[in-house]
């Protein structure tokens, strides 16, 4: 193998039978663990895309999409998650306007994420569906330092949000975003996502996490 590489670079290739790459480390030591215990590669992706819900908060949250593409026994397979308009999105509510709204409720569809780690864990998984969380609620239980990158998006991003009910308070303690180093921990988040696992995601769209999304924050039906 040549390793004299082209480049004004001192990176070095990463040599390894086994690898999971991500935008944070946690999140890739999340989806190494999963290997560990005999799981796949849908396992690790799965565990580490969890796992950036809590080490990511503000950029990768649970109720956002998923999109996937896995290569198996010589196949593609695709998978799009995104989730269902709300019953109330008709073509009038959005008459006159120039373009889709970034914020508020008339942004929101149906978070199709939970659903895509389900699916994917039945049909490609190794491991038991809840056992891809252990990472995840550990990191949200425990905390973690706030890395540098994620650090200087929170504000950024908390900028366009910071008026929904809620969120402040969750993701803004003592009024401010966490600096680089800081250890974030989110101990509600531990528990979502564990009753998530449990229930096989089941709570997030029909049981009592879904009914009190719906009731604290009148969310609009879906259809």
């Amino acid at each position: 193998m040549n390793l004299d590489l082209p480049y004004p670079t001192r990176r070095m290739p990463l040599l390894a039978s086994n690898m999971v790459a991500c935008s944070q480390p946690l999140a890739a030591q999340a989806g190494l663990s999963m290997l560990y215990l005999g799981g796949n590669a849908v396992d690790a992706a799965l565990a580490a895309a969890i796992a950036l819900t809590v080490v990511e908060p503000i950029m990768n949250g649970i109720g956002g999409d998923l999109y996937a593409l896995v290569w198996h026994q010589s196949t593609l397979h695709g998978l799009d998650a995104t989730g269902s308009a709300p019953a109330a999105w008709t073509p009038e509510r959005f008459a006159g306007r120039a373009e889709m709204p970034r914020t508020g409720w008339d942004s929101v569809t149906v978070p199709g994420q939970v659903s895509g780690w389900k699916s994917l864990s039945d049909r490609f998984g190794a491991l038991p569906f809840e056992r891809l969380f252990a990472p995840a609620i550990r990191y949200a239980e425990e905390g973690f330092a706030v890395s540098p990158v994620v650090a200087s998006a929170w504000p950024m991003l908390s900028d366009l949000v910071n008026d929904v009910p809620g969120f402040g308070q969750a993701f803004l303690p003592g009024g401010r975003a966490p600096a680089a180093g800081e250890k974030w921990r989110f101990p509600d988040q531990a528990r979502t996502l564990a009753e998530i696992a449990a229930s096989g995601g089941e709570s997030f769209y029909r049981g009592a996490l879904g009914r009190r999304s719906s009731t604290a924050r009148g969310a609009p039906a879906a259809r």
